[in-house]
């Protein structure tokens, strides 16, 4: 195996972004950091990276790169329009965006084109999990490539999962994250109902989690205040995983499914589901505000 790279250029510092950056550097790496916000970079600063003014200075002096942007088309200008060109023979790219599969597909065939190693490595945990470091990575990619890149992830995140060739992280981020938003709100149906029925939902809540109606969208992140252990709910539905990022994966996965075939009823229902809170002005909450919607608040 490739001695890992020590020294990272990290791009992209939002809410996720600027956690796991921190902690490559809690885990002993120099990481120079580049975003277009002023305050993402002073934070980042503040922890220990090097601010930076453009991607392509960030890859002065380093020999790996990880990537946190928005959509594909982020990614693939990033990569072609600075860091292809500024980049060191043998310098690792890390790409842990969560984009289309067609977009991580092409850029990766256009790095390994130039003689680099990519990954796709889209991640699982939201912000508390990027800023703990127990993030999971869905890693794409060959495997000599998996190897190098994942003890700087491992830095990041408690679980690494090599899924296959380039773009099989991007794919499996996409199909778990279509069955969580739909687990959601089938989770959220039937609290509400239960309500309307009588029941208590601590009641149900001891009943369903220990059942064959179980799953994580209840035990581990309960859309009713009060119930189950402490997640967003108890505070109002701020933080988590917010309302636009679920409908951007769940239009990520309606949208691969069409171009294979593939056919995600549930996962169409719960695109639609989604699109109606945000439209009703709640994408930036926490997505298991679902269960307001259902009942009608």
């Amino acid at each position: 195996m490739t001695d890992a790279p020590r020294t990272i250029a990290f791009i992209g510092l939002g809410n996720m972004g600027g956690g796991m950056a921190t902690n490559l550097v809690k885990n002993g790496f120099a990481v120079r950091a580049f975003d277009l916000s002023e305050d993402a970079l002073a934070k980042a600063e503040s922890h220990g990276a090097t601010r930076v003014a453009s991607a392509g200075e960030a890859m002065i002096g380093t020999d790996a790169v990880v990537t946190m942007l928005p959509a594909g088309a982020h990614v693939e200008s990033v990569y072609s329009g600075e860091i292809f060109g500024a980049a060191a023979p043998g310098t690792l790219f890390l790409d842990c965006s969560t984009i289309d599969v067609a977009t991580a597909r092409r850029v990766s065939e256009a790095a390994a084109a130039l003689g680099f190693d990519m990954v796709d490595a889209p991640v699982s945990g939201g912000i508390a999990a990027a800023n703990g470091g127990t993030l999971t990575f869905m890693v794409g990619g060959t495997d000599a490539a998996f190897d190098r890149a994942r003890p700087i992830l491992s830095a990041m995140g408690k679980a690494v999962i090599h899924a296959g060739g380039a773009g099989n992280g991007q794919a499996a981020k996409i199909c778990n994250n279509m069955l969580l938003g739909a687990t959601m709100v089938a989770t959220c149906e039937a609290f509400a109902m239960a309500k309307k029925i009588g029941l208590d939902p601590q009641t149900f809540y001891d009943i369903s989690s220990v059942s064959s109606g179980q799953s994580w969208s209840m035990t581990s992140y309960c859309p009713v205040p009060g119930v189950g252990p402490q997640s967003p709910s108890d505070t109002g539905y701020q933080g988590g995983f917010a309302v636009g990022l679920m409908l951007k994966d769940l239009k990520l996965a309606t949208q691969a499914a069409s171009q294979v075939g593939a056919s995600v009823p549930m996962g169409n229902a719960a695109e639609a589901l989604y699109q109606l809170l945000a439209n009703k002005g709640e994408a930036a909450r926490d997505f298991s505000l679902m269960i307001e919607m259902l009942e009608g608040k």
